[in-house]
């Protein structure tokens, strides 16, 4: 049974697009009779079984050779796309922590959007979403992954502006859309580059011919720069990082799996590449000056944020940061691990606050406090998710840490500084806010908050669990690094930057200190609560640009373009207005009118020639005389 549900794993895909088309009658309201909950309910079936699927088969891959299965697209003029598929236990260890995720993530909109009616398309979307992402971690070929992109790109999309009678809902899903899509047009560009060079698009055939490959280094530095820009819009880094933290003005369970997975598509993608991107040491160097820059940046900025997703949105931004710093130092198996730990953390953070967001007035962590008494599961849940997040051992993300942190104590110390830095502000940013909203006298917006209902109790209950066990689950695996050959300096380094970075904040937000905290400048205090003042940036130059351009557009379609086409118009008119007060209405008249014509065009067409006759002539006779 184990091998027969392996040798089908590549089916697993279709399930949730099975289930995302069953739900598509309820979205225009084809069904009206039952109302829109069978939508939900077909998906989480549908969703369950992907998971079960999976879940068997991760057990007969464990230990064995990766499987490739080809399925023949097209071929033509010596193009072959393949679709090439890859079955190994990281592939399918992706889809168990895919469809787990989305399994629970449904459960959670069960309760969150109980009064909505827009089932039938939220339920369709997070179907294509868990399709487009389970295909991307079996796809062994960049063209189809950069198919793939696009569709969850165009997920995005669509998700994001659910509630599109909204304006902030529309501006948000169409700045999300443009932003992905400026990194998913230079990585056309460089997939389309790199068929010359490497004569394949098969990720185990690339990383064959980049171990032998002699390139032009300005070519490859080019080609490399296109490819990793898709994974940077995908993964939110600087500066295509504006659109996660405007998407949030989506549902809250589609955050979950943003916050978790879908960022994570990008990191994927990269680390499928990272020998490709090896080949040039420029472009190795900026994914990792990228990932400094994001995750440094992102933790400061999200400890002053006052929106609850807002502050969610930015660490995961630093975290893929993080993920970027250990694909440019050739750390794979780091960065694998950091994409693991931080979905499940990511994930339970969001189902935690999700509840507050559902029956509270306001998002704003300044104008809450107190929840601890009425939402204790919630509370629970955001201290694991937090601990889970940072470099706190046992848990999950602890080991990653370590592991990119040891492998850089040798070669790169600066970056190990990096890690702890970004580690300690994380730790600042989630103490904070749990301080803000579970900590101090109940206020005015939270003194009617109680915890939510069983739908979104249950999913956040299951992932806490799964939390804590990830350690052990991690181990049976073998996917822990051994305790033996780390570094002691790094591993207490990482603790200490959680522990200090944990109490420092727990005493000023959970103390009797007056809030709110500023900081003694308050330029600094503006600079990080206004995102480096990015969007203004973006104001001022971009769309600033790209507006001047249009305008100069439409006045040379209106002036230009326009203004030819209706002077020949005027002149067509005028000569019609002309003839008709000219004519008699005698046939040998219209006769007389053609023959012209057609002389004068006869004459016009040639002239060359009895021109070049004419002048002959003239110069016989001129000879003669």
């Amino acid at each position: 049974m184990a091998q027969f549900l392996l040798e089908t794993v590549w089916l697993v895909p279709c399930y949730a697009l099975i289930g995302g088309l069953l739900a598509v009658p309820w979205s225009p309201g084809i069904i009206r009779k039952t109302g829109p909950r069978p939508a939900g309910y077909i998906n989480l079936v549908m969703t369950f079984l992907a998971f079960v699927h999976s879940a068997i088969a991760l057990q007969a891959t464990w230990n064995q050779p990766a499987q490739e299965v080809f399925i023949p697209w097209l071929s033509t003029a010596g193009l072959d796309l393949t679709i090439a598929l890859e079955i190994s236990s990281v592939s399918v260890g992706a889809l168990v922590v895919i469809t787990g995720l989305n399994l629970l993530a449904q459960i959670y909109a069960i309760g969150y959007m109980e009064m909505d009616w827009g089932w039938g398309r939220f339920y369709s979307l997070l179907g294509l979403f868990e399709a487009g992402l389970c295909a991307l971690v079996l796809c062994n070929n960049l063209f189809f992954s950069y198919v793939i992109l696009e569709v969850l790109t165009l997920g995005t999309y669509l998700l994001v502006g659910l509630w599109f009678s909204q304006p902030l809902v529309v501006s948000g899903a169409r700045d999300a859309f443009l932003t992905k899509r400026v990194g998913d047009l230079f990585l056309l560009m460089g997939v389309l580059a790199l068929w010359p060079l490497a004569g394949t698009w098969s990720y185990p055939e690339l990383a064959k011919w980049a171990a032998t490959a002699n390139v032009n280094p300005t070519t490859m530095a080019l080609v490399g720069l296109a490819l990793i820009a898709g994974p940077m819009g995908k993964c939110a880094q600087f500066p295509l990082h504006l659109w996660l933290d405007e998407a949030m003005e989506g549902p809250v369970p589609s955050t979950i799996l943003r916050n978790s997975v879908v960022v994570a598509s990008g990191a994927w993608v990269l680390i499928k590449l990272q020998p490709v991107l090896s080949l040039s040491p420029i472009v190795s160097s900026a994914i990792v000056a990228i990932g400094v820059v994001t995750a440094v940046g992102a933790s400061l900025i999200a400890i002053a944020q006052v929106d609850i997703k807002r502050c969610q949105s930015y660490s995961v931004s630093a975290y893929m940061g993080l993920v970027f710093i250990a694909v440019g130092t050739q750390q794979d198996e780091a960065a694998l691990l950091l994409v693991l730990t931080h979905a499940i953390s990511a994930a339970l953070l969001v189902m935690s606050t999700g509840g507050i967001i559902w029956n509270s007035i306001t998002q704003d962590v300044t104008q809450l406090g107190g929840l601890w008494t009425r939402r204790p599961i919630s509370a629970i849940a955001f201290i694991v998710g937090t601990l889970g997040l940072i470099g706190f051992p046992p848990l999950g993300s602890f080991w990653a840490l370590v592991t990119l942190a040891d492998g850089l104590w040798e070669t790169q110390p600066l970056l190990v500084g990096v890690v702890i830095t970004v580690n300690a502000l994380t730790a600042v940013s989630l103490t904070r806010e749990f301080g803000l909203i579970f900590g101090g006298k109940a206020t005015q917006m939270s003194q009617r908050s109680p915890e939510a209902h069983w739908p979104m109790i249950l999913p956040m209950v299951i992932l806490l669990a799964f939390s804590l066990h990830l350690p052990l689950v991690l181990q049976s695996l073998s996917l822990l690094p051994d305790w033996a050959t780390l570094n002691k300096d790094v591993v207490l380094l990482l603790i200490w930057s959680s522990i200090s970075g944990c109490s420092i904040t727990g005493v000023v937000y959970l103390g009797n200190i007056p809030k709110p905290i500023r900081l003694p400048w308050k330029g600094l205090q503006d600079l990080f609560a206004y995102d480096f003042y990015t969007p203004k940036l973006y104001r001022i130059t971009i769309i600033f640009g790209v507006a001047k351009i249009s305008q100069l557009a439409d006045m040379i379609d209106r002036f230009v373009v326009d203004g030819i086409v209706n002077l020949v118009g005027l002149f067509s008119l005028l000569g019609g207005e002309s003839l008709k007060y000219s004519t008699s209405g005698q046939t040998q008249f219209y006769a007389l009118t053609v023959l012209l014509g057609v002389s004068i065009l006869g004459i016009w067409v040639a002239w060359p020639f009895w021109g070049v006759q004419f002048l002959n002539v003239i110069s016989q006779i001129s000879t003669v005389g």
